[in-house]
């Protein structure tokens, strides 16, 4: 066993500023002994982010139904700072154009024309193109996320109030609350995010992130909620036998998915149930025990690599120890 502080310190030097920003991506599982490191391990974690200039998202299993996909995206998408980083993008294709925006002034390109003695309409034209050539032809993000992230681009410049609109509705799309999906059938968004599109929304995050000048994604999932074996024991979402199972499917999914997601680090974290619980642990979905659980390993040696890692309670009398 690792502490958890020396099991992040591992992870933001070997992953966060150093893979992960090259566009990497990992998924890990930790696997803790009570609620107290599992707390732990989601403040270290953040911290750790934060500090590497990432955008972190929490997702826990008792309030968000982890065994779809869509709920789990949506979940981040309530997260992310979607108008800081379209900002972002903006400022970039302004500095790229040799545009600079009046200061002390609200962000639109009536004003930066005038501030900078050129025509609107001219100006209006080469940052649409930019913008094109930017994101619409950047291919490691899903189509409709595309034109969703130049809708809310278009919204940093802009006051119309059916431009606002429109990226109003793009944020309810992004985060699952739009009723009606015609509002932005004129945009050539025909679809709600949902379980047969939700995973490619997803991998397009990351590389959304990058572009806007962040390092990345990092998601702590939290799935000890899966180990409770009655719905009288909780409150919260109750996952039975078969969501378990779907759940494992979606980790399987992700770790499979490593090649095609970028600039994504994502920690799950789970209880000791997920070992020894022959009825929902890992024992029961080997497709994920296969991919995640060494068969050969050193007993007074931790290898922090591994895709599994047990961690215990930050005890500065036990730091390094292993079992």
């Amino acid at each position: 066993m690792i502490s958890t502080t020396d099991y992040m310190n591992f992870v933001r030097g070997e992953y966060l500023d150093d893979f992960v920003r090259k566009e990497g991506a990992a998924v890990k599982f930790a696997v803790v002994p009570d609620g107290n490191a599992a707390a732990d391990v989601h403040a270290a974690l953040r911290s750790a982010a934060e500090q590497a200039g990432y955008v972190y998202a929490a997702v826990d299993a008792a309030t968000t139904k982890v065994s779809m996909i869509d709920r789990v995206f949506h979940a981040i998408a309530a997260q992310v700072p979607w108008k800081d980083l379209a900002r972002s993008v903006v400022q970039r294709a302004l500095d790229e154009l040799k545009f600079p925006a009046p200061p002390d002034e609200p962000l639109s390109l009536q004003a930066i024309a005038k501030f900078n003695d050129y025509d609107f309409q001219q100006l209006r034209k080469e940052f649409y193109r930019r913008l094109q050539h930017d994101i619409l032809r950047d291919y490691s993000m899903a189509q409709e996320f595309r034109i969703a992230m130049v809708l809310l681009c278009q919204a940093q410049v802009s006051e119309a109030p059916d431009v606002q609109a429109t990226a109003d509705a793009v944020l309810q799309w992004l985060k699952g609350e739009l009723k009606q999906v015609s509002q932005l059938r004129p945009e050539l968004i025909y679809q709600k995010i949902a379980r047969h599109n939700a995973q490619h929304i997803l991998y397009s995050l990351g590389p959304w992130i990058r572009k806007a000048g962040s390092a990345g994604l990092v998601l702590d999932l939290d799935i000890r909620q899966c180990a409770v074996t009655s719905r009288n024991q909780t409150e919260q979402i109750f996952y039975t036998k078969p969501t378990v199972l779907d759940v494992y499917e979606l980790l399987r999914q992700l770790i499979d998915a490593t090649d095609e997601l970028s600039s994504t680090f994502i920690l799950v974290t789970t209880g000791n149930e997920f070992l020894s619980d022959p009825a929902r642990g890992l024992e029961r979905y080997w497709a994920l025990r296969l991919r995640i659980l060494d068969e050969v390993r050193d007993r007074h040696r931790i290898n922090p690599y591994s895709a599994m890692i047990r961690l215990m309670p930050n005890d500065p009398t036990m730091t390094g120890a292993s079992v």
